[in-house]
């Protein structure tokens, strides 16, 4: 089966979905114009992005098991699928609190759920609903599995994570208070790793490991060290392609520089200013207008920050290679679980 049409598969398990959270709310005798309200949430803010984080489960899965999408019965893909879409659910559930904090007005080329006229701070109350659609659907699909509890537990976890990230993010880097002094490698490191890492890399692997048996610490463990590094090279190469990408590389117009984000780029540049090119990065960063940001770009490349990364770029990726090479496959884990996920986070900056 091609990308697309795995993709339109994985899709046609979310209207499923829908259909079985819509069929709760009516047992629950809501009315339904709150029926109505909920299913538009979902529809609104689940489905649009790349999936990719949901997807990876489905991958992830069928490669543990060495099997196809075509081998698996419709029960069991619908289960993998399942958990796909509870990740895709907290990443929407992510997204839209995340913007009321930011007061972002796009969202993946539409507004923002809380700028949709009439939905304003309800959208509070349906970031919360879509956390609470993953665990009806957990337990609808997984109450009797052995592994019940590790998924409630690993969702738990790794949803208490990314907020220690978000939290970090936030009063580190006020888009109204500019202050290089708050900035630092070390929190660069734990934002990304805990605001991104976890749930983006580590999370579709784990879910997909514990439904195939796969459960010893020690290979949660063993995909933890690479992925965990690997998502943060991830967002590394993110923050460097916001200023040094093209829109058509990226997908988007790099806007880091003027939201005043505490990224890779900005802490390589503190590490290596003189006294004159610190002033102008305090006079500059984090202003709204081009010039300012124009003058900001100018200085990183008058630091060279594009080899810095090149130079951090290759001995990452040759780091994670060797760490994969020696993974232990004596209890179920693949190697090419983890050497697929470097190599699309690898592609992208080719």
């Amino acid at each position: 089966m091609d990308k697309a049409a795995a993709r339109q598969k994985f899709i046609g398990v979310f209207d499923q979905m829908v259909e079985e959270l819509k069929e709760i709310l009516i047992s629950y005798k809501m009315p339904q114009t709150a029926i109505d309200w909920f299913v538009r949430n979902l529809d609104y803010n689940t489905p649009g992005g790349k999936l990719n984080r949901g997807l990876s489960v489905v991958d992830t899965y069928l490669i543990l098991n060495k099997k196809t999408i075509e081998d698996l019965s419709e029960a069991e893909y619908k289960k993998v699928a399942i958990l796909g879409w509870a990740i895709e659910l907290l990443q929407a559930y992510f997204l839209v609190a995340d913007d009321m904090m930011d007061q972002s007005k796009t969202r993946r080329g539409q507004s923002c759920w809380y700028l949709v006229e009439g939905v304003d701070n309800i959208a509070i109350n349906d970031s919360f609903m879509l956390e609470g659609a993953i665990y009806i659907l957990l337990k609808k699909h997984f109450r009797q599995d052995s592994y019940y509890v590790d998924l409630l537990d690993l969702f738990h976890e790794v949803t208490f994570q990314t907020e220690l990230g978000q939290l970090l993010d936030l009063v580190t880097a006020d888009e109204n208070i500019v202050d290089l002094d708050k900035f630092s490698l070390e929190k660069h490191s734990f934002i990304v790793i805990f605001k991104t890492a976890y749930y983006s890399f580590y999370l579709p692997v784990a879910l997909a490991m514990f439904m195939s048996g796969i459960n010893d610490e020690k290979d949660l463990k063993q995909v933890r060290d690479v992925l965990i590094p690997l998502g943060e090279y991830f967002q590394i190469q993110d923050d460097y392609l916001d200023c040094f990408g093209t829109p058509e590389q990226i997908g988007k117009i790099g806007t880091d520089i003027k939201d005043n984000k505490c990224s890779w780029v900005v802490n390589q540049a503190l590490l290596k200013v003189n006294k004159e090119q610190r002033q102008l990065l305090d006079d500059n960063y984090g202003k709204k207008d081009d010039e300012s940001e124009a003058r900001v770009k100018k200085l990183f490349h008058e630091l060279n920050i594009q080899q810095t990364y090149e130079e951090y770029e290759e001995s990452i990726v040759a780091k994670l290679r060797e760490q994969i090479s020696t993974i232990d496959e004596s209890r179920g884990l693949k190697k090419e679980v983890l050497t697929a996920f470097l190599a699309k986070v690898y592609k992208r900056s080719k």
